[in-house]
């Protein structure tokens, strides 16, 4: 059964939550399309089904991906500075040497306007990385 590519991003977003990998699950079951989501967190897991109890066969269920597998970190900010801020590209790619860069990289955006064109950027890029990922993964998108 296909997917559309607004359910599997939401299932994205989902699996890729929080800070530590891991504590936000997502599978796609690649015979039915059911998406199937799991947390670490009590509170949350009592909102969320049953995981099936074959949710470790790889041949029917897969994970969706942490951003950093589909490189939607740190080299897509820079793949954006590079094009569209190349003045700031070597403060950036210090940024990220250290920690907190994100909320220094979103700072540097709100100086030179570009919040903008860095979530068109990025949304245009995750659609496209998620796209390669459920052909890889035999999961049929439509639209």
């Amino acid at each position: 059964m296909p997917l559309t590519i607004a359910e599997i991003t939401e299932a994205f977003e989902f699996a890729n939550t929080g800070g530590d990998m891991g504590e936000f699950r997502a599978f796609v079951c690649k015979r039915t399309g059911k998406i199937h989501y799991q947390t670490d967190f009590p509170d949350t897991a009592e909102l969320l089904d049953e995981l099936p109890a074959d949710i470790d066969d790889e041949e029917k269920y897969v994970a969706l991906p942490d951003k950093r597998e589909l490189d939607l970190g740190k080299p897509l900010v820079l793949n954006f500075v590079r094009e569209y801020l190349p003045d700031d590209f070597d403060d950036v790619r210090y940024f990220f040497n250290k920690r907190g860069a994100y909320s220094k990289f979103k700072a540097l955006l709100a100086r030179r306007d570009a919040i903008d064109h860095w979530h068109a950027f990025e949304a245009k890029a995750t659609e496209q990385a998620l796209r390669d990922w459920c052909a890889l993964n035999e999961i049929e998108i439509v639209g």
